[in-house]
């Protein structure tokens, strides 16, 4: 475990030392709220038949979910980067246990992921999104997001764990990335999808991370849902197994791949 702190330690010192990555992991939730949620919550608002603001509460959940998906598919491509230039050769010569080297990138990519949820919230609600005062909710939201962030972390590091190439990797990736944000209800209610698109963003744990979010951390969870929310219990029960199995996936591909 001091191993997996001391990575996560690095990765943490060569942001703090990097202002243009720190600046770009503030800037880049602060242009998806204030652009996307200004461009979108009057005409989509409008045909949902909610107001401006319950829209911008709305969305932002979604906005997390896709951050945290962007924050994963950077951690990816720094793993990627260490390997094709050697680093990773250091890591493993060391005496430290070769799952202490995959945690440690995990928990720098989930700790950007919570951070950058930290931020769209507090600009979601400058915004005019109603949150909840409620501080349990918002730990549980935070909960919700550092799951959410280490299942697709497992995911994009399994991805850099396989690939060669930068390019090959971002086509990879991108196949897991577009479904999870579309197929789900974190951009319109599960009651306004086709069967089909319902039944899939049921199977889709951005779905539940989405839902568990306006639950616990915005008002009237249940109307901006559209009326329908899935359960709270399901919600941790769903993203908590997709950590599981992300992080398990990222694992496999490790020790086959790193040598």
């Amino acid at each position: 475990m001091r191993a997996a702190i001391t990575i996560w330690h690095k990765h943490m010192t060569k942001l703090r030392l990097h202002p243009e990555e720190a600046v770009g992991l503030l800037i880049q939730p602060i242009m998806w709220v204030v652009l996307f949620g200004v461009g979108m919550r009057g005409l989509i608002g409008q045909g949902m038949g909610i107001e401006e603001e319950a829209y911008m509460a709305f969305m932002v959940p979604g906005i997390i979910a896709l951050t945290a998906l962007g924050a994963a598919i950077a951690g990816g491509v720094v793993w990627l980067s260490e390997r094709l230039q050697g680093i990773v050769k250091e890591y493993l010569v060391a005496p430290i246990a070769r799952l202490s080297i995959l945690v440690g990138n995990a928990m720098s990519i989930v700790t950007k992921s919570v951070f950058q949820a930290v931020i769209i919230f507090i600009v979601g609600a400058l915004m005019g999104a109603q949150v909840s005062l409620n501080p349990l909710g918002w730990l549980g939201g935070l909960v919700l997001v550092a799951g959410y962030g280490a299942g697709f972390a497992g995911i994009a590091l399994a991805g850099a764990s396989k690939s060669n190439d930068i390019g090959a990797y971002h086509m990879l990736i991108f196949l897991f990335n577009l479904p999870l944000l579309f197929l789900s209800n974190a951009l319109y209610p599960l009651e306004m999808l086709p069967r089909w698109m319902e039944i899939g963003a049921r199977l889709n744990p951005t779905s539940y991370v989405v839902d568990g979010l306006r639950q616990m951390v915005f008002e009237n969870g249940a109307e901006l849902a559209g009326g329908e929310t899935l359960s709270l219990g399901l919600c941790f029960v769903v993203v908590a197994a997709f950590a599981v199995l992300g992080m398990g996936a990222a694992y496999m591909v490790f020790r086959k791949t790193v040598q």
